[in-house]
């Protein structure tokens, strides 16, 4: 590039040009449009409108307020405090209503269904996924399997109190790690693991004493289990005919439970969420229909 050359007058499109080359290309020097320039200043006229109406210039400590004292931050937290409001009429009815009425005023009802939506995508999601049916280790919640109760008021209780979570009144179930901490032998947790495949409708291995298993059964496993196999609500105890095996269901995956079970955790939300949430939270988890 050079800016040596004088400018001159190009022939073509009879513009005269900056002086500048690149190539033997000549830059020329077209100005720019009105309509453009008009813009621009109007911008620039706005900027200086907004620096003295609007806050913009940022001081040691604060910032210029501006003629109009206009605050986003202020209008944000007046609109924040309207919504409270709004919320806090109906909160306080669903506080004071039991879980039946609200589930019988459509009013109430639907405020109690956008409310537990909200709380559960934000806190529940997570483990039982977005269309709560859950995943391997987490209860899907739409099937009509509860370990602990599906009613309304057993919903309510494991929501406050949780599962395991170490809250005094949390709901509490564990399985013995029979293989673990040599509770049972090798032999024995074969037997008892294909006499329950085998109840369960699984493939069971060759040349294993079932009749060993189910002894084996009713002497460790019948008291949380039931003599049928069909669970125990009250200890949280699975039915081990249901096809809803929490940690699989394989020959496998059954073994492994038996030798080192794993027990999961749910946290006790009433530390967490304030009464009304969690009274919105249990009508909308037992509207998906595998409640009781």
């Amino acid at each position: 590039m050079s800016d040596t050359h004088q400018k001159e007058i190009d022939r073509v499109s009879g513009v005269e040009t900056t002086g500048h080359e690149w190539d033997g290309l000549k830059e020329l020097n077209n100005p720019l449009p009105k309509w453009w320039l008009y813009i621009f200043y109007a911008t620039i006229v706005w900027a200086v409108i907004y620096w003295v109406l609007y806050p913009s210039w940022p001081l040691i400590s604060s910032y210029t307020t501006g003629l109009l004292g206009a605050s986003q931050r202020e209008e944000a937290l007046a609109a924040y405090d309207e919504g409270v409001a709004g919320r806090s009429q109906f909160a306080d009815k669903i506080v004071a209503t039991s879980l039946e009425d609200i589930e019988s005023d459509p009013e109430l009802l639907q405020f109690a269904m956008a409310n537990g939506r909200a709380a559960f995508g934000d806190n529940c999601a997570p483990c039982h996924g977005s269309g709560a049916t859950g995943a391997e280790g987490y209860p899907n919640l739409q099937d009509d399997t509860w370990l602990w109760g599906g009613t309304l008021d057993d919903i309510h209780t494991t929501l406050q109190y949780g599962i395991r979570s170490g809250n005094d009144d949390a709901r509490f179930g564990e399985m013995p790690a029979f293989g673990r901490d040599d509770l049972l032998s090798r032999e024995e947790i074969d037997q008892v693991s294909n006499y329950v495949a085998s109840k369960a409708g699984l493939e069971t291995e060759e040349g294993v004493d079932l009749a060993a298993g189910e002894t084996v059964f009713m002497d460790n496993c019948a008291a949380c289990h039931g003599e049928n196999l069909e669970g125990i609500q009250e200890m949280g105890a699975p039915s081990l005919l249901s096809a809803n095996y929490l940690y699989g269901k394989s020959l496998a995956d059954i073994k492994a439970q038996v030798n080192n079970p794993r027990n999961g955790v749910m946290p006790a939300w009433i530390d967490r969420l304030d009464p009304a949430t969690i009274k919105s939270l249990t009508v909308y988890v037992h509207s998906f229909g595998g409640g009781q």
